[in-house]
């Protein structure tokens, strides 16, 4: 008669149970580890500060006007226009967790964006800095002319090329300084601006070259450049800067906030302290979109950031660039009355039917398809 013993408790089978315990904790630990502390190759866009652009804001360490005009009459206002703004956590060095990217993920007033939309591939943060910096101020110089325009004055502009890229189209043709005069035909010298200039460039497209005639030592001289993709946009490869001839002294001022989105909103401002009446009807509204000299609203980044900045902030009425409307159909949020606007003249229009208490139902708005 034979005899087995019992298995001794030592054995694999028995101290399978501990080990597998103890890899589930590794991988759980390591996990957590990459959750919470590693960096992602995500950027998450959530809404920023939100400025009134007929009231006051920080500038230079103290209070000041947002908008300031000398030299034309200026009258009372009431409610708010205001701009607003997207703030970008994370940037090319310092990166969100993916702890923080999922909790984004999940929430609707922010977006989850690659790295490389915010700063593009050889482009450092403080040349992103220093790029929307120019935006903002070449914005602010349209917003004024828009505005000007709208009210019936005539502005001169000039165009002059403040910088070109080594590696770009334009090198070895265009020359800083050259004062841009046209571009396939189309005048620059009046009401012209940064964002008429790109839409020319954009229109002619990448296929071809563009015939640009500056303005270079006293004569006209006809140049040819190709523009190359960057971004997905058609660019030359060229800063430019723009400078008006205005009837009147407006100032705009705005620290630390970059960009062009603001533009229609400094314009409308421009328009409701220097034309008598309320240009809200004494309500709290908002909006975003860039603008031409010409008076053309264009679209921008994170317009739903922008919603529910404009909602957290108490606006009643919300002006969205047309161009934005695919953004903007079902990403409402309650309580906000959403308006399409694709020029300063249909902004103003469905400001005052607003504010007089008129027939809304035939004002433009975002809806599907």
């Amino acid at each position: 008669m034979s005899f087995t013993a019992p298995p001794s408790s030592d054995s694999p089978r028995r101290r399978r149970g501990p080990v597998v315990g103890w890899v589930a904790l590794i991988v759980a630990a390591v996990a957590f580890v990459v959750v919470t502390l590693l960096p992602s190759p995500y950027l998450i866009e959530q809404p920023g500060p939100v400025f009134d652009t007929l009231g006051q804001a920080e500038y230079q360490g103290q209070k000041e006007p947002l908008i300031s005009v000398s030299g034309h009459e200026t009258y009372d206002t009431a409610g708010t226009l205001d701009l607003l703004t997207v703030s970008v956590l994370g940037n090319e060095q310092t990166r969100p967790t993916w702890l923080e990217i999922v909790q984004a993920w999940f929430d609707p007033s922010r977006a989850v964006v690659p790295v490389e939309a915010i700063y593009p591939s050889g482009v450092t943060n403080e040349q992103v800095d220093e790029q929307n910096a120019v935006d903002m101020q070449n914005s602010q110089k349209s917003a004024i002319a828009a505005a000007m325009i709208h009210e019936g004055y005539s502005v001169p502009s000039t165009m002059t090329v403040s910088q070109i890229g080594t590696e770009g189209p334009a090198a070895g043709v265009l020359e800083d300084g050259d004062r841009l005069v046209s571009v396939n035909g189309t005048s620059l010298e009046t009401n012209g601006d940064v964002d008429s200039l790109r839409a020319l460039v954009a229109k002619n497209g990448t296929d071809k070259a563009a015939t640009i005639v500056v303005e270079r030592a006293g004569a006209q001289v006809t140049e040819q450049v190709t523009p190359q993709l960057v971004g997905g946009q058609p660019l030359l490869g060229v800063g430019v800067s723009v400078d008006y001839t205005f009837p009147f002294d407006v100032t705009l001022k705005l620290d630390k906030v970059g960009g062009p989105s603001a533009g229609m909103m400094f314009a409308l401002g421009i328009i409701d302290k220097t034309t008598p009446g309320e240009l809200n009807g004494g309500k709290k509204v908002a909006g975003t979109g860039t603008i031409t000299a010409s008076g053309s609203v264009g679209p921008i980044g994170g317009i739903r950031q922008k919603l529910y900045g404009a909602r957290e902030a108490g606006a009643q009425v919300f002006l969205a660039p047309a161009a934005n409307c695919g953004d903007v159909v079902g990403h409402i949020p309650d309580g906000l009355d959403v308006y399409s606007v694709d020029t300063l003249d249909q902004a103003v229009t469905t400001l005052t039917t607003i504010a007089d208490k008129g027939d809304t139902s035939s004002l433009p708005r975002c809806t599907a398809g």
